[in-house]
């Protein structure tokens, strides 16, 4: 900023960035995390029926920081949780972290009928900026952002509130892709890859990984009432609607929230569900899907509910 005496990357006096090592990068994880992490679960307890001493699990989810004790009692603490309630973390599995975490809050409450599951994602991306020239590494920078974004899974659907069924999931792992995206420790931060393949990859693969997801839920594409796709970057977005063959328009909630926010790691399809929910909501199904390091295709099938 200007006037600031300089930032955690640039020192005006010398005119150059400074790279912070990742002891630096991962203390200033650990002083916001978790105050970002209890803003967007206070917000959305804040907006539904439920009270918070009658949530019963947390899942908290983040692939850009580690401290302990850590974001979850940030959170149960912040937002006054039970100390009884069930916590679990799921951390380092990037982009695609909200479906095992959205799958998990369904296990729990198909067991339990009078579970309460508040899932919270947290992603300081833009600490680990690298100071590079490689292709790949100017790529990953400009496209991740910062945010945190949470949800409630219960067995009961909210009062009115329209909100979205979890009916199914998939996991998949596309063929030959495994070095395309990654995400290493290094000293100077976590270095992100983001292949200039991955869009590619994409348009090959995606038919078949979601596939067997309409299969179990005994749908089709054509059947598909929205899409809510992990904006990892715009080229992602074009090669998966290319693939699919999707109207223009199809991904429009996609676009809306890289374009407003950028690629804030798991948090950023729950921001994506949440412009769906916040206009009109879906006709009749929606496929989710993000995509993380591995090639690893995430996806969900969801039903909305008025």
């Amino acid at each position: 900023q200007p006037d600031s005496g300089g930032g955690f990357f640039y020192l005006p006096d010398e005119d150059r960035f400074r790279d912070p090592s990742t002891g630096e990068r991962n203390a200033a994880y650990a002083r916001e995390a978790g105050s970002l992490a209890s803003c967007a679960a206070r917000r959305t307890v804040s907006a539904s029926d439920m009270a918070p001493h009658g949530i019963t699990h947390l899942i908290t989810f983040s692939c850009t920081g580690f401290y302990a004790p850590g974001v979850d009692l940030d959170v149960v603490r912040e937002l006054g949780l039970p100390d009884s309630v069930e916590r679990y973390h799921l951390g380092f599995m990037g982009c695609y972290a909200a479906f095992p975490a959205m799958r998990l809050a369904r296990s729990i409450c198909m067991a339990d009928e009078n579970a309460v599951v508040l899932i919270v994602s947290v992603e300081l991306c833009t600490l680990h900026l690298q100071a590079g020239k490689e292709t790949d590494e100017l790529l990953a920078a400009s496209v991740f952002a910062d945010g945190a974004a949470a949800a409630l899974v219960t067995a009961r659907p909210p009062k009115d509130r329209s909100s979205f069924q979890l009916e199914a999931f998939h996991s998949a792992l596309a063929t030959d892709a495994r070095d395309a995206m990654a995400w290493t420790i290094g000293d100077s931060g976590f270095t992100m890859t983001l292949s200039s393949e991955v869009p590619r990859v994409v348009q090959r693969e995606v038919g078949y990984a979601l596939a067997p997801l309409w299969e179990r839920a005994g749908v089709t594409r054509e059947d598909m009432a929205g899409w809510a796709v992990h904006p990892g970057g715009r080229a992602i977005l074009d090669s998966f609607a290319s693939a699919l063959q999707l109207p223009d328009g199809s991904l429009n909630e996609s676009r809306e929230v890289l374009r407003g926010y950028g690629n804030m790691s798991s948090a950023t399809v729950l921001f994506v569900l949440d412009h769906m929910l916040r206009r009109e909501a879906p006709s009749g199904p929606v496929t989710a899907v993000a995509f993380g390091p591995g090639l690893a295709v995430e996806s969900a099938l969801l039903r909305p509910v008025a």
